[in-house]
């Protein structure tokens, strides 16, 4: 998702990077790797990002952000 719907979403600047990063296929280390975090760091944002979209797995957070992403 290239287009910034972070604000309607309420996530920080760090987690839509880590969530583009998880809706690209990457693996926590993978993202850890790239952003230069701890995986513990990734998992922290991803468990933020989980409650905040208010889903309980990655392909369901990616299906809401592509949805985001298409317009939907």
């Amino acid at each position: 998702m290239r287009v910034d719907h972070r604000a309607e979403l309420g996530l920080s600047k760090r987690e839509t990077e880590v969530m583009e990063l998880i809706a690209d296929g990457c693996s926590n280390g993978e993202i850890a790797q790239r952003l230069f975090l701890s995986e513990k760091t990734v998992k922290n944002h991803v468990n933020r990002i989980y409650a905040k979209l208010g889903v309980d797995s990655r392909v369901t957070a990616i299906g809401l952000w592509r949805g985001l992403a298409a317009g939907g």
